[in-house]
């Protein structure tokens, strides 16, 4: 009996050994082996997603990047600055969206609720997008303006006015390397799910 508990253990962790080989071998690291065992907490919210994606013009592929990055699609996920919910939207920007929105008596424990989250979230990375339109590549400037601030993302970009400025001097300009971590790793995701056609 015992010996057959260990062949199984063996099994199983050359199983798990085996497909995280795979994943490096192919380009996806990114695709966790918990994402493999537990699936649905990774879907479980693409419907809502894509039609709240599709609102404010963004791709859903994109924004669930963002939520995996931000919550790892944890609802309830509490940041340490107050952050909240899915897509992790701080006090602040969640007061700006509703106020644009003419959203009466918006409490910003609402932003618990899952569509509530990913419709201050999506409003806010649209709106960074807007800020660097003119950008050949608006994405990483988007996401450093998503995780660190508007201001910052100024900063970085060599202040306001700048017509073009490329991304890897961007980049190199972002001095938080928390900021530079979170742009690259949402690029990756997002790249995988394009790669895997769907999300």
């Amino acid at each position: 009996m015992r010996f057959a508990f260990k062949l199984i253990l063996c099994v199983l962790l050359a199983v798990a050994v085996s497909f995280a080989l795979l994943a490096v071998r192919s380009g996806d690291p990114v695709y966790t082996f918990y994402e493999w065992m537990s699936p649905a907490r990774f879907q479980q919210y693409d419907q809502l997603i894509r039609a709240i994606a599709k609102e404010h013009d963004l791709d859903p592929m994109l924004v669930k990047a963002v939520i995996w990055r931000e919550s790892r699609f944890d609802p309830r996920k509490y940041g340490g600055a107050g952050e909240r919910g899915l897509m992790q939207v701080s006090e602040k920007a969640a007061k700006e969206w509703a106020r644009q929105n003419k959203i009466a008596n918006f409490r910003v424990d609402q932003l618990f609720d899952p569509k509530t989250n990913l419709e201050a979230g999506t409003w806010y990375l649209r709106r960074a997008f807007e800020h660097w339109e003119t950008q050949s590549d608006p994405l990483p400037f988007a996401l450093a303006e998503y995780n660190a601030g508007a201001s910052r993302a100024q900063r970085w970009s060599g202040g306001a006015g700048v017509a073009d400025i490329p991304v890897r001097k961007f980049l190199q300009n972002i001095d938080f390397p928390g900021t530079r971590k979170y742009v690259d790793s949402i690029i990756a995701r997002y790249q995988f799910y394009h790669r895997r056609g769907h999300m």
